[in-house]
């Protein structure tokens, strides 16, 4: 369990860390991305190592980085202005 625990922490990580590198003109600021990655993750891992009870580390570490990428999806902006239309076009 520990070794799931920290697995999943390490994966965050990177996840965010990724996601904040790659996507940071669309992205807040890293203070909040690394610990929504982390948590993603970690909660991730406890789901998924609920619903399989004893899986297997490579089960976990998806159902981690699946829920990260989720979270971390939660906090993206669009990438360009909406246009607003006026009612009468």
């Amino acid at each position: 369990m520990l070794l799931e625990a920290l697995s999943s922490v390490i994966l965050g990580l990177v996840l965010a860390g990724t996601a904040a590198h790659r996507l940071s003109h669309r992205l807040p600021a890293r203070a909040l991305v690394l610990p929504t990655g982390i948590a993603g993750a970690l909660f991730g891992a406890f789901v998924t190592h609920s619903a399989l009870d004893t899986g297997s580390l490579p089960m976990v570490l998806l159902g981690a980085a699946a829920v990260s990428l989720a979270a971390l999806s939660l906090l993206l902006r669009p990438a360009g202005r909406l246009r607003r239309r006026s009612a009468a076009a």
